[in-house]
């Protein structure tokens, strides 16, 4: 098998995609994969990281501010275009595969001029642009959320889910390898604060103001701050000198993390929500509003009107999310309610649904 998958900008596009390229390549060992990014984004770094190769388009999104970098941009999309044809016709591809983000827009058109098999994942409830550009093009449609007929035809999709980490997906014996590794109390509450891998201003600020609270109620919290806000982070929590409170930049062991947990602050991307499905804790999701067409806010929504999880929206979490937080860790019906609901939302072979899917458009 041969086979391109293009896309990235961020982990939520980037993660799915190399879970793509590793369940091709447990199958099917001597798969070759090449992937096309865009020059300068985080999947020219994280794809050679996982030991595949990738080639980079000259392509960025389009500005939704008037701006001069807008005027390269239809540039971008023509030199982008005629090099990802390029690189399909050396490579001749039994498959093309996009994930989202600015380089799979070209190639995926590319590909499907060419007459080869095409498959787009979209992760979010709300497609992106250029997912819903591509998909009159596309041979099939891979999707995680229920009523996605509002944007593809519905003879292209197939619900699979996400895939996610490997290491996530069974984290029922780790707790204890996670109390010793966090240096937690195994009769203490805990609550995980995280705000994706950059972080979130809005929920270090609401975690920061309620430091107070969670000492004082012998409350114990791993705090995954991101880079800009780490230092800030410290020197509050210092201020309590209390062993309760666990900084972190960034948690490279989410397994353990998600393990010891008894309740969960989060963003509401798409790849952190079907993770948070998979693991099956009590979950308060803050959505970003910092995102195309307030995808977050829709994501969330999917789970809250499933009674999954609970919402805070940005705008109020610094008033309201310790509360919430507090109201939630008392009451254990709750808890297990939305535990239970959650659950059934978890796809935990996503990544061997797309597979199939890949294997069924190859054969035609």
């Amino acid at each position: 098998m041969k086979a391109i998958i293009s896309g990235g900008g961020t982990g939520g596009h980037i993660f799915p995609a190399i879970a793509i390229a590793n369940a091709i390549k447990e199958k099917y060992p001597e798969a070759d994969i090449l992937f096309v990014g865009a020059k300068g984004r985080m999947e020219m770094e994280k794809v050679p990281q996982a030991g595949y190769k990738i080639e980079g388009l000259w392509i960025s999104g389009l500005q939704r501010r008037l701006t001069w970098k807008n005027l390269s941009f239809p540039f971008k999309v023509i030199s982008s275009t005629i090099k990802a044809r390029k690189i399909i016709k050396r490579f001749k591809p039994d498959i093309v595969i996009g994930v989202g983000g600015f380089a799979s827009g070209p190639t995926l058109e590319a590909a499907s001029k060419l007459g080869i098999p095409t498959l787009i994942q979209e992760q979010n409830s709300y497609p992106g642009i250029t997912n819903k550009l591509l998909a009159k093009k596309v041979s099939k449609i891979c999707v995680a959320y229920d009523n996605m007929t509002r944007w593809f035809e519905e003879k292209k999709i197939c619900f699979t889910g996400n895939p996610v980490r490997q290491n996530i997906i069974d984290i029922k014996d780790k707790k204890e390898l996670a109390l010793k590794h966090f240096g937690l109390n195994e009769n203490q509450k805990t609550v995980l604060a995280v705000g994706g891998s950059l972080g979130a201003l809005t929920i270090n600020e609401s975690i920061a103001q309620g430091l107070k609270y969670f000492v004082d109620n012998n409350i114990q919290v791993i705090w995954q701050t991101g880079k800009s806000y780490f230092e800030k982070a410290k020197q509050e929590a210092t201020k309590y000198n209390s062993n309760n409170i666990k900084v972190f930049e960034f948690i490279y062991e989410m397994d353990l993390a998600y393990s010891v947990a008894d309740v969960i602050v989060s963003r509401a991307g798409a790849i952190a929500i079907s993770e948070l499905c998979v693991i099956g804790k009590p979950t308060i999701l803050v959505p970003s509003p910092n995102v195309a067409e307030d995808h977050q806010t829709k994501n969330a929504m999917a789970l809250v009107e499933k009674n999954a999880a609970l919402l805070v929206k940005d705008s109020m979490s610094r008033e309201i999310l310790v509360n919430e937080i507090d109201v939630l860790i008392k009451n254990t019906d709750k808890q297990l309610e939305l535990s239970k609901n959650i659950l059934n939302l978890g796809v935990k072979d996503a990544d061997k649904r797309i597979l199939s899917i890949v294997e069924e458009l190859i054969k035609k």
